[in-house]
């Protein structure tokens, strides 16, 4: 069966649906656009699109089968990426208010580390092996494979780009430094909480 216009709809309603729901990457991006505002965080949202549809071409090109044969190479990419998302976390919790001066000269994340993350985002991971497993046909599979990864990058573009622009709004509401401060604590805890799958998996 090839991707039929229905499966596509299907998969386009899945992409829409895990893109636009919270995660590290979104989570990410709204501080991103409270502390550095939208135009600054553009190259964070192209990274992300474009480095996920780099992963999702990888795991329907053969990279999922490699960690179903080497679970441990899986087990340390996962630990690798929890151990960057706590340090991610950690430089968000320490953020306090900027002058109009750090404000112009700071660095959000860019577009290479936006892209590079995806590679250890436990929730890139999960969309892309759900795509693939679920959505892309064997009957003309890699040509399916592109569509479903270039599928997903159009959509995922646009609905990042929404956190983006509610920290963005948010930033002359959080001009208390008291509230900021307060603000980036709170992204900090949620980049925590995000980990929460991978220990209770452990523990279970």
């Amino acid at each position: 069966m090839s991707l039929s216009p229905d499966l596509l709809l299907a998969f386009a309603l899945f992409a829409l649906v895990t893109s636009i729901t919270p995660g590290p990457n979104n989570t990410m991006l709204l501080a991103s656009g409270v502390n550095f505002g939208f135009n600054r965080s553009i190259p964070h949202i192209l990274g992300i699109s474009c480095g996920f549809f780099v992963l999702v071409l990888a795991v329907g090109l053969g990279l999922g089968a490699v960690f179903e044969a080497y679970p441990l190479l899986y087990s340390v990419l996962r630990y690798v990426g929890a151990v960057y998302l706590l340090y991610l976390a950690w430089k968000i919790a320490r953020s306090g208010p900027l002058s109009d001066e750090q404000q112009h000269h700071g660095r959000p994340l860019g577009y290479w580390g936006a892209a590079a993350f995806q590679w250890v985002n436990p929730k890139a991971w999960v969309m892309a092996v759900g795509a693939i497993s679920t959505y892309t046909p064997l009957q003309g599979y890699f040509t399916n494979v592109l569509v479903i990864a270039a599928v997903f990058a159009l959509i995922n573009a646009p609905t990042v780009s929404l956190w983006a622009a509610c920290g963005s709004l948010l930033r002359n509401v959080l001009r208390n430094p008291r509230w900021l401060r307060l603000f980036n604590l709170l992204m900090a805890a949620l980049l925590v909480l995000s980990l929460a799958p991978l220990l209770f998996e452990k523990m279970s």
